[in-house]
């Protein structure tokens, strides 16, 4: 039986239940269509809830009282584009926080503390998070190649890259503020460092790290046609999770391109299995998935 959602109405100042009707079947499998068209995520048959409960809030703020009038705004209706950038907004932004993955970020660490020293007085080191979200991985990151390059007694000769889908993600990443709650488990001395109060109870990213940051809006799709090479780090978690298997061999495969030789790709454990990426050299760790790119002299 199909899920209802009920909204809240008035009628003579008594609040009454409006309930909006359930999702058929064929009308999920045109919305799991039109996603994965456009933006590669899959929906599977457990996740229908989670499109009805998103779909229906956007619809009841803009006054749609069917599933199917809003697909038609979204694919054809006037203001198609820019509804569609704020229903991918809701449907792809995930919870995130600073240092999610300590052990991600302490194989970066130990990965730029051991490159040539020389090499990294020459070039600037280049860091790409993919599917940034709201921006805590790529600060995160601009913190550990900071600490790094001070405990080499280097310039901080680094920049990071952060992309999304969602262009009210890349916003916020933008402002560099954030509640005090995505800093929960980060060491204090970091926090006093790299973070001060602003208003209403939130921090702000201090600008020696902001600097070194910044933001551009991109679907994995069109990795293709991204600007990014030569890049030493990508950082990719948490995103793959949500593509069929083909086409996560396929994100990697266009990633790896990316990565300059030496360079280093490090993705969310179990996010792909059973699949050696050609050209790269799987990283020995047991908690985090990572690979090095190969030098021409190693093909």
């Amino acid at each position: 039986m199909a899920e209802t959602r009920n909204d809240l109405t008035t009628a003579d100042g008594i609040w009454t239940l409006r309930t909006l009707p359930g999702m058929d079947e064929a009308q999920f499998s045109q919305w799991q269509a039109l996603l994965e068209h456009r933006t590669g995520m899959t929906l599977s048959e457990g996740r229908k809830s989670f499109l009805e409960t998103n779909l229906g809030i956007r619809m009841r703020e803009i006054g749609c009282s069917s599933y199917q009038a809003y697909y038609e705004k979204i694919v054809s209706g006037p203001e198609a584009i820019r509804e569609w950038a704020t229903l991918v907004d809701r449907l792809t932004v995930q919870e995130t926080r600073f240092f999610r993955d300590p052990d991600a970020f302490r194989l970066v660490s130990d990965y730029v503390m051991t490159r040539p020293r020389e090499a990294l007085k020459k070039r600037p080191l280049e860091a790409w998070s993919v599917g940034s979200s709201t921006g805590e991985e790529p600060y995160t990151l601009a913190m550990v190649l900071n600490e790094c390059m001070e405990a080499l007694a280097l310039k901080p000769l680094f920049g990071v890259t952060g992309s999304d889908i969602s262009k009210p993600a890349i916003d916020k990443a933008q402002s560099g503020l954030f509640s005090a709650r995505k800093l929960m488990g980060m060491d204090d001395a970091m926090k006093n460092r790299y973070f001060h109060p602003a208003q209403r109870n939130t921090v702000e990213i201090v600008e020696s790290i902001r600097e070194r940051v910044c933001f551009t809006r991109l679907n994995v799709l069109d990795l293709k046609h991204a600007p990014m090479h030569g890049m030493n780090i990508i950082f990719c978690q948490n995103l793959l999770i949500y593509f069929r298997r083909w086409r996560r061999r396929e994100i990697v495969k266009r990633l790896a391109e990316r990565l300059a030789p030496g360079g280093l790709l490090v993705l969310g454990q179990g996010e792909l299995t059973d699949w050696q990426p050609p050209g790269l050299q799987r990283v020995p760790s047991e908690h985090v998935l990572a690979w090095i790119k190969r030098q021409p002299d190693e093909e």
